[in-house]
């Protein structure tokens, strides 16, 4: 058997469940191939493909909540073996670039129809100058909904649905109800300036509101795994969002007095977020206006 599958079968097989990894190990498991580390009996956390990816075990296979990149999709299929859902929380390719890897292992893809629909077109950024071609007709997801949706896998209840406008216009929570799971995608990006895709739908007060729907869905024993980065509580959310409201406020403020992105930019608008989050705020700052401009008139007092 191969090791790595050996080590997931063992994660999921016995053993006391974590409450997910702690930081320290999350950067060790982050610089490796794809790795295992239970939440739940059911549950598990897959690190060092892409994204963070939340596999549930059932009979004959498993449900993932995204795939990984890739580059990492031999890896990952090796890890857990037969996969018969993959659920993508947005398009983005560090979330779905295996959708094409996983769908020739039989899986069934499943996302909000944003999604599919953007993976269907070409899309720029600019502030990064990259071009995302569209994606493969076998990468594209078979089953689509528009605001919630449920289904049971494995025994386990699976709830789902839409956060609108947040990271993109196509993010989606899952969660596993009964083992107190819940997965945000890149809706949480917490301690990093965030990233704001614009072009998609994505904007700072989007992600507000994402963050809120979490904390409603969460409770204080609740895991709750982000796109990247450690598992985190409730209360890390609550606290990301109110780092991320603070950031929101600065910008309308610039906004109203007639500031325009390279006036942010020259003014080091983020400059009182330093050391709390990492990242480049320059193409934050460009990203995060064209969102809060798009939004212009529901800010009032500008326009």
């Amino acid at each position: 058997m191969n090791p790595q599958r050996r080590e997931f079968l063992h994660a999921l097989a016995g053993g006391a469940a974590a409450l997910g990894l702690s930081r320290a190990a999350f950067s060790q498991a982050a610089q490796a191939s794809p790795a295992a580390a239970k939440l739940t009996e059911k549950v598990t956390l897959i690190t060092g493909a892409g994204n963070n990816i939340v596999a549930l075990a059932g009979d004959g296979g498993s449900l993932l909540v995204d795939c990984g990149d890739a580059a990492h999709a031999q890896g990952v299929l090796q890890l857990i073996g037969s996969v018969k859902t993959v659920i993508n929380t947005h398009w983005h390719t560090e979330s779905t670039g295996a959708n094409e890897a996983m769908a020739k292992a039989g899986a069934k893809l499943v996302s909000h129809v944003h999604t599919k629909l953007w993976m269907t077109q070409e899309i720029i950024h600019d502030w990064e100058k990259k071009v995302f071609p569209p994606r493969a007709k076998e990468a594209l997801p078979t089953e689509t909904f528009y605001t919630t949706g449920e289904t049971t896998f494995g025994g386990e209840p699976v709830e789902y649905g839409l956060m609108p406008m947040a990271h993109t216009d196509g993010d989606i929570y899952i969660h596993f109800t009964r083992a107190n799971v819940l997965v945000a995608g890149d809706v949480v990006q917490a301690g990093k300036l965030p990233m704001l895709d614009f072009p998609t739908g994505g904007w700072i007060g989007g992600m507000q509101e994402a963050h809120r729907t979490l904390l409603r869905l969460a409770n204080d024993t609740t895991k709750i795994v982000p796109a990247t980065g450690p598992v985190m509580t409730k209360a890390e959310v609550q606290a990301s969002l109110d780092i991320l409201t603070k950031v929101r406020e600065q910008l309308v403020k610039l906004l109203k007095q007639g500031k325009g992105p390279q006036d942010m930019i020259t003014a080091k608008a983020m400059k009182d977020f330093e050391g709390q989050l990492a990242g480049d705020p320059d193409p934050f700052i460009f990203t995060a206006y064209r969102g809060l401009w798009a939004h212009v008139r529901e800010l009032g007092g500008i326009v």
